[in-house]
């Protein structure tokens, strides 16, 4: 397993996170489109804050089921928390805020989230 190096643009959140990064999900549902983020899903307990908790602030809208994680001072939105079918915690990182990341070589899959 490959430990990667993320953070906002400002480095006000800083965080390591391990897996394999097989693919990204780019969704257009409506805050993902307006983010442009580029999502890759891994276990929760596989991303490890390198900064404090509270120096990301939290977003949730309509179900209130996915805590999208963001940097009040840049804000930049690295990852987000949420539980996945089977109530296992997942994040979601911004593949856009890896360190050192060729993104032209990520396989891209493009979920219709606003149809939801």
């Amino acid at each position: 397993m490959t430990i990667y190096t993320g953070s906002c643009h400002c480095g006000n959140v800083s965080f390591d996170v391990e897996g394999e990064i097989d693919g990204g999900l780019a969704c257009n549902c409506s805050i993902c489109a307006r983010k442009a983020s580029l999502l890759w899903f891994v276990p929760r307990a596989n991303l490890k804050l390198r900064t404090p908790e509270d120096a990301a602030k939290t977003y949730v809208f309509n179900k209130h089921a996915i805590r999208h994680r963001f940097c009040p001072e840049c804000g930049i939105h690295p990852y987000a928390e949420a539980t996945n079918r089977e109530g296992q915690p997942m994040a979601a990182i911004n593949l856009r805020c890896i360190e050192g990341l060729d993104l032209s070589k990520i396989p891209v899959h493009h979920f219709d989230g606003r149809s939801l």
